[in-house]
Order: C-alpha cells, then structure tokens, then sequence
C-alpha cells in the first residue's frame, strides 16, 4: 500500500516538537497522531504548563526540561518581584560594564598621576602617615595628580598632601564591609563594586606606584603591577617600595627562595627600588626611565 504524503515528507524545520517527539518525562509515547485533545501542539510550547518543547530565548536555545515556560518579556513586564533579579550574572555584566564607563569617563582627563598605597590603618600620628602626606604634596607640587584607595590612613595622607597643596586628588574608592567612606581630602572620587575594575583604573591611569608599608591589599597592588611589568603588558611603570625595614624582609625572601628555585630571574628583582628618602621616591617614580618589555 502507497505511504501517505505526510509519511513521506520530512519533519518540518520551522515545527516546535513536543514533550513526547523527545521521549521525556511528562509526554506521551511517540506515535504517528498528535497527542489527545490538541490539534496544534506548536502553539501551546512556551506557555506555563503546556508540554516541553523546543524554544529560543534570543541566542539561547532551550529543549526539553530546560524550556521554563515563560518569556524575557514576559518576565519583564511582570510588576512583583522579589529583587533576585539584580543578584544574577547577566545583570552583573551590565553592573561591570557601567563600572568601567563611569571610571573612564572620571579619570580619561586626569592628567599625568602616581598612586600611593599603604595601610588604612596608619594612625595619623605615625610617622609613615606623614611621610606620605609629604609624598602627595610633592607629586601635586611636581604637576600630578596622586590616586590613592580612598580611604583612611596612609592613603588619606597621601590625598591630604595633595589637597593641601591644590593638587588633584583622587580616591578610588571600593565597597567593603568596613572602610566604606571616601576620606576628606579627595577632590575627585570613583567608587567601585568590584575590585578587578579598580585595578584597571589604577594602572590605566597611574604612570607608577610609591608602595608603602601595607597589608594584603598593598601587596595585591604591588604584585599584580610586578606581574605586569615581568610579562610585558606594560612596559614604563616604575614600582618605588619605601621604608627599607620593612620590605627587606620580603625582597631577602624574593631572592633566597623564589629565584633560587627558579620561579623567577635575576632581572625580575630589578623592576622595583627601595628607599627611605621622601623625595627619592618622588625622583624615582616621575623620572625611572622606561621598562623594556622582555621575555623569560
């Protein structure tokens, strides 16, 4: 007996198939007829309790299980929520995106800048805190700006020697559970979500680093320039550690362990320099000569 013409014809590519063409769960068993008391079955996919199918939700195609039911406009247009909306990853990237939006537009006329970094817990009497506040006076005197992490201690000192000499001074600021407020001396201030962002800032728009003594965060700023300046992604970008007492320590450790095992080079020791001397560092950090990049 002749086939019938729809058992010749192939399936039709434009047809949503249906719970049961894919032998999951919740559809019937697959057979030559529609499914009982459904003349359409295309129609009825992507709508809350019909059988699973086969949907694109813009680029995304979804089938079977995954098909949820509902559409972005859908969703979109409903008016309850519950706010987990702004906690989910495609939002995240818009939050990102504005970060780096709003943090070029602020700083893209900046001008020539040096960041410092040290501790937030430097007490204002301490000796550090005022050597950096000379450090900031001195960079605003010299025609740059000084960029610090905007909060207390040692970066409010470096903001406040800036101000006090009618520099620009600037704070990139960053959302902790602790440390939330910009210090008084900042002029111009950017605050940041998300670290990765702030560090992008930080070394697009600062042409060196004065390191002081800090905690993780300082050593975070310190080692992640360092890595750019041993990989070449930046090639002029002079590093300045200052108080020698403190970071000898680390530099004896650098060469003792991490280049005697072979984890480093001998010239990789050479892209930072030590002081004591307040205006050395200034000298050093506005006037090193550039990097070469170079490969291991």
């Amino acid at each position: 007996m002749a086939m019938k013409d729809e058992e010749l014809r192939g399936p039709d590519p434009a047809h949503v198939r249906s719970a049961s063409e894919w032998n999951i769960p919740g559809g019937s068993a697959t057979t030559d007829e529609p499914a009982s008391g459904s003349a359409d079955q295309t129609s009825a996919d992507n709508v809350p309790g019909a059988q699973l199918g086969q949907v694109f939700a813009g680029p995304v195609l979804r089938r079977g299980a995954e098909v949820d039911g509902s559409t972005t406009d859908q969703r979109l247009l409903e008016s309850h929520h519950d706010g987990s909306w702004l906690h989910s990853d495609p939002w995240r990237v818009m939050r990102i995106q504005a970060e780096f939006v709003e943090g070029f537009g602020a700083l893209e006329e900046l001008g020539p800048a040096i960041a410092i970094f040290g501790s937030a817990r430097t007490p204002a009497r301490a000796k550090a805190y005022q050597q950096a506040r000379q450090m900031g006076r001195l960079l605003a005197e010299a025609g740059y700006a000084v960029i610090s992490g905007g909060g207390p201690g040692t970066m409010e000192a470096a903001n406040r020697g800036a101000s006090e000499a009618h520099g620009r001074s600037v704070g990139l600021g960053i959302e902790l559970p602790f440390e939330s407020s910009m210090n008084q001396y900042i002029n111009l201030g950017v605050h940041f979500r998300y670290f990765f962002a702030r560090k992008v800032m930080f070394l697009k728009y600062a042409q060196g680093f004065i390191v002081m003594p800090g905690g993780f965060g300082t050593f975070d700023e310190l080692f992640e320039a360092l890595t750019l300046l041993q990989t070449g992604k930046v090639s002029h970008f002079p590093v300045v550690l200052f108080g020698s007492s403190y970071w000898t320590g680390l530099l004896d450790w650098m060469r003792e362990q991490v280049l005697a095992s072979g984890n480093i080079s001998e010239p990789d020791l050479d892209l930072v320099a030590v002081t004591d001397d307040v205006e050395e560092a200034v000298r050093l950090v506005t006037q090193a000569p550039p990097f070469e990049s170079r490969e291991d």
